[in-house]
């Protein structure tokens, strides 16, 4: 039974997480993108706090200023982002791509904060972010520039507020990682409206099944998911997913979204997941912190 459970666990934080970029981009046929992302925070948010009994609303106030930073930066800032990108042209592969130079932009910024890279993962680094430099030739970047350089920032404002958030006083467990998702969604929502976001009509039956999916599995399942990981597996493996979602959302963007890549996205991909692997493989006989996992409850709330 325990092999099933963690098959069925891989799966989950591998082929949704990976799918969650496609769900985006048919979420953002019917609804503005910032507000259709801060209604599924918002939502999700709720149930997680509903159904684990957790009580926001016992929550103190620098608490809630707390969460409403890591939200604006992780749910406004990545995921809101990559929706605006979308709606702006850009493909579902293409922003998986961009995004899976998350872990480069995390070191840099850690760095800057006082935490220098190692030698080894400068080297990380530059063919990381050479690899980023390849994909602004890619056909969706080039054409859409605007929205090329919003999706570029997604993944460095998720950086900086998933270094942030170690350093903020937060509520623990379910209950910090639910006020986030409820204070990001309505700071998106909010934040949409004001640049002029506006339903121009009823979204379609595909758009509503798109954010229920996303606040259903995106947000709530593969968060258990990944949780169930954390507390059973090496951190390694864990976190794995990081290495296979661009893998998944490319090919379910060719496959089911009709979308094209041309060779300097295929040559990209494995520049920025060399890159990640470079900064993340550790040196043989040194364990790997607790810590290192913990980061990655921000993807799960941002996924």
């Amino acid at each position: 039974m325990g092999r099933y459970r963690l098959a069925a666990a891989l799966a989950a934080v591998y082929l949704i997480w990976g799918s969650t970029y496609l769900a985006i981009k048919h979420m953002v046929t019917g609804f503005p993108p910032l507000v259709g992302i801060g209604i599924r925070f918002l939502v999700a948010g709720s149930i997680l706090a509903a159904v684990t009994g957790r009580r926001v609303t016992g929550i103190g106030l620098r608490q809630w200023r707390s969460a409403l930073e890591v939200g604006a930066l992780l749910v406004v800032g990545g995921t809101g982002l990559v929706a605006v990108a979308e709606a702006g042209g850009i493909g579902s592969g293409i922003a998986a791509t961009a995004a899976a130079s998350i872990p480069l932009w995390t070191v840099l910024i850690g760095g800057a904060m006082g935490s220098w890279p190692t030698g080894r993962e400068w080297v990380g680094i530059a063919v990381g972010v050479a690899g980023v430099g390849l994909l602004s030739f890619e056909g969706d970047f080039s054409a859409n520039p605007s929205a090329a350089a919003v999706m570029i920032a997604a993944p460095v404002l998720w950086a900086l507020g998933s270094v942030r958030r170690p350093r903020l006083d937060l509520p623990p467990g379910i209950a910090g990682v639910a006020a986030e998702m409820m204070a990001g969604g309505a700071v998106a929502i909010v934040l949409g409206l004001a640049r002029g976001e506006r339903f121009t009509g009823a979204p379609s039956i595909e758009a509503w099944l798109a954010l229920a999916y996303l606040v259903v599995f995106g947000s709530i399942v593969a968060f258990s998911a990944y949780m169930y990981l954390l507390e059973t597996v090496r951190p390694a493996l864990a976190t794995s997913y990081a290495y296979v979602n661009p893998i998944v959302a490319m090919g379910l963007g060719l496959g089911l979204g009709a979308e094209s890549v041309s060779g300097h996205a295929l040559a990209a991909l494995p520049l920025i997941l060399g890159g990640v692997v470079i900064i993340s493989v550790r040196r043989a006989g040194l364990p790997t912190p607790r810590r290192v996992p913990a980061r990655g409850r921000e993807a799960v709330a941002s996924a």
